[in-house]
């Protein structure tokens, strides 16, 4: 494929991702859990998805923010929520060729330790900081940790066809167990 088709693909990967990110944020905050104290954001889930295609890690990005801007955040938490999933989508595109069990901790981490500031100097809410990290890491570890790697279970029969890689491609996203010796993704950062 020439490189403007590659280019084109990736942003469509990326668009759709950020989309369906924001339908489930917008979804799941009619039940009052896409922010606050306690929140099981259910589109964080997609971050597991960078272990399939880097396209991943802007459309998390780009749907985080979007969804936090439609959802009515404050302008703090719109920025500082989204560099959370960015970072924590990277972290689990760096972790790629591990387990999904760990390639789900970077965004479980990330949002672990930036949105309790939020929560606390942001919104004022009442609590401690460790309070909130404790509400915020409990919502990511069912967000990422157990949505994330069921949606990496259901994904790994279809890699192919969703994301065009194959497991003589890519070692990254169908973990055996053992450590890949070399890098062949053709979907690199």
């Amino acid at each position: 494929m020439e490189r403007s088709g590659k280019g084109i693909l990736f942003l469509t990967r990326a668009a759709m991702i950020a989309a369906i990110y924001v339908v489930l944020t917008v979804f799941i905050s009619t039940f009052n859990l896409a922010s606050g104290v306690i929140q099981v954001r259910i589109s964080e889930a997609l971050t597991i998805l960078p272990v399939f295609t880097n396209a991943a890690i802007p459309g998390l990005f780009a749907g985080c923010l979007i969804s936090n801007l439609i959802t009515g955040c404050a302008p703090f938490d719109v920025v500082f929520g989204s560099i959370a999933t960015l970072i924590g989508a990277f972290g689990t595109y760096t972790l790629r060729k591990r387990s999904p069990i760990i390639a789900a901790l970077p965004p479980i981490i990330s949002n672990t330790l930036i949105i309790p500031f939020v929560l606390k100097f942001v919104y004022d809410f009442p609590g401690s900081i460790p309070f909130f990290m404790l509400t915020v890491g409990a919502g990511e570890v069912i967000s990422c940790g157990i949505l994330g790697v069921a949606l990496y279970s259901a994904l790994t029969p279809v890699k192919n066809r969703l994301f065009g890689i194959s497991s003589a491609d890519s070692s990254h996203s169908s973990y055996n167990g053992t450590s890949p010796d070399s890098d062949s993704s053709s979907d690199d950062v």
